[in-house]
């Protein structure tokens, strides 16, 4: 690869700015008797306002959860004694920005720490010619040594246009044979720690969907949700973008006709606790520059 185009470049970084300051916000309203559906929409209204898009719908994930978990339409649910991943994705033109922090509820300081210290040692590894398994080991062994495990099944990702998820994989371990980081890749790296086993399953909630094909359905409703789909131009959205709960049903339609996926919640077992910490950063030929810099400050 090659170094990114300079209006490009210009992109990624506005998209970070953007994500910074909403993400700064958004975690000053965690707090309890705060509902979950406030924070994840006053972060997505302030992206719209900001003239940028959502790379996906804000992730509000509580305790055992680890990611995809957003809140339902008109959902009641508030902020308790909890450990709260907000995952947050903005895009400009389609050049995307993803960054996570934890807000610390529950008086675990130490497993969000893990995190962000696991998540500062990567960035310090990373570079071109850097093997993303050694990434891994750094994250790993910040993990380890609060005593916690890495999530092993989860990994940070390559970032394309309008492409949230993309390669290479930097994996949350150390890892003997793996690829390298070359110039003009983006990447977000994102370390989960966990006081539980270090493996996340699939829950049964499911409010994040992306569409996969663009088929022919003869059902009204169907179709009209599927116009509306259509509009995300292909990235994540949650099932309360649409215009109403009958479209919601319409859109359980189009997963079983294959034209949608969900994506459930990813969970540690019950009675565990998560922590997430993520930068997205462009690898130069020289180093990194991390597009969400300024996230922890």
């Amino acid at each position: 690869m090659t170094a990114l185009d300079e209006d490009v470049l210009e992109k990624y970084r506005e998209a970070g700015e953007i994500l910074t300051t909403v993400m700064g916000e958004a975690r000053e309203m965690v707090e309890p008797g705060a509902t979950h559906l406030e924070v994840a929409e006053y972060a997505e209204e302030r992206i719209r306002e900001a003239g940028a898009g959502l790379a996906f719908p804000v992730n509000v994930s509580i305790d055992e959860e680890a990611s995809h978990a957003t809140p339902e339409r008109d959902d009641p649910t508030e902020f308790g004694e909890d450990v709260v991943c907000l995952d947050i994705g903005v895009h400009v033109d389609g050049y995307i920005a993803d960054a996570a922090v934890t807000v610390d509820l529950a008086g675990e300081t130490e497993l969000v720490e893990a995190a962000e210290q696991a998540l500062d040692a990567a960035v310090d590894a990373a570079g071109p010619g850097v093997p993303v398994g050694e990434i891994g080991a750094e994250i790993e062994d910040v993990i380890d040594a609060y005593g916690y495990t890495p999530v092993y099944n989860l990994s940070g990702h390559g970032v394309e246009r309008f492409d949230a998820h993309t390669g290479p994989n930097v994996p949350n371990r150390g890892v003997d044979r793996s690829v390298e980081l070359e110039p003009g890749q983006v990447v977000a790296i994102e370390p989960f720690a966990t006081t539980g086993r270090g493996k996340v399953g699939e829950g049964t909630d499911e409010e994040i969907f992306e569409l996969t094909q663009d088929v022919s359905v003869r059902n009204r409703a169907a179709r009209q949700a599927l116009e509306q789909v259509r509009e995300f131009d292909g990235l994540p959205f949650a099932a309360r973008w649409l215009d109403s709960s009958r479209d919601e049903m319409a859109l359980r339609r189009l997963v079983r006709q294959g034209a949608v996926k969900g994506y459930p919640v990813l969970k540690e077992q019950d009675g565990e606790l998560v922590s997430q910490a993520e930068h997205t950063l462009v690898v130069t030929e020289d180093g990194v520059e991390v597009t969400t810099a300024g996230l922890f400050s």
